[in-house]
């Protein structure tokens, strides 16, 4: 599986346009993204809560910690996939860590694939995205637990469970209108 995931991954960095305008991002929505309105096979969490299937997962940190993805339920969060090679990735990096800075109520996570976990931390490191937690995923399981087969993309959970995958960059104004309406303001 890993290997389908490289290729794939290989041939799709940059594959989608950028663009930073809303029409760029809104135009590429509709043909890269999914969503749902109901969170997929909900598990009870304590506290009552439902746990999206998706986020049913442990990880490492690529900085050796343990993550569970169960965390992030009942709350605004982004999964944002990069690869440390990709100059898309690289493209997005600061528009991804201005809005993590700027949006303190939802809660940003990278999933680095398809790259070695010192490059990972380069990455990290070069384009100060180190405000925010990042899981390495050299078999790709976790890309495709949300059936992401490119890089960059993102996974958008709402609080209530929902998720919504988009394929691609989105630029600076994709971003901003993206957590926007992930959090109602």
């Amino acid at each position: 599986m890993l290997s389908i995931m490289m290729i794939l991954g290989l041939a799709a960095c940059g594959s989608v346009a950028t663009g930073s305008g809303a029409d760029d991002a809104g135009a590429a929505a509709e043909s890269s993204s999914e969503s749902s309105s109901q969170p997929s096979n909900p598990s009870a969490r304590p506290g009552g809560a439902a746990v999206p299937e998706e986020l049913n997962f442990t990880a490492e940190t690529i900085e050796g910690a343990s993550f569970g993805g169960p965390s992030l339920a009942g709350k605004d969060a982004i999964l944002w996939f990069w690869a440390p090679w990709c100059t898309e990735c690289r493209r997005e990096a600061p528009f991804v860590a201005t809005s993590q800075s700027e949006n303190p109520e939802v809660r940003f996570v990278g999933v680095a694939g398809l790259g070695e976990n010192s490059d990972m931390r380069d990455f990290v490191a070069d384009y100060d995205v180190s405000g925010f937690e990042h899981l390495e995923d050299v078999d790709g399981s976790l890309w495709e637990r949300f059936g992401v087969v490119q890089q960059p993309a993102y996974a958008f959970v709402d609080d209530t469970g929902k998720i919504e995958v988009y394929r691609g960059a989105l630029g600076e104004d994709g971003i901003a209108e993206r957590v926007a309406a992930l959090t109602g303001n």
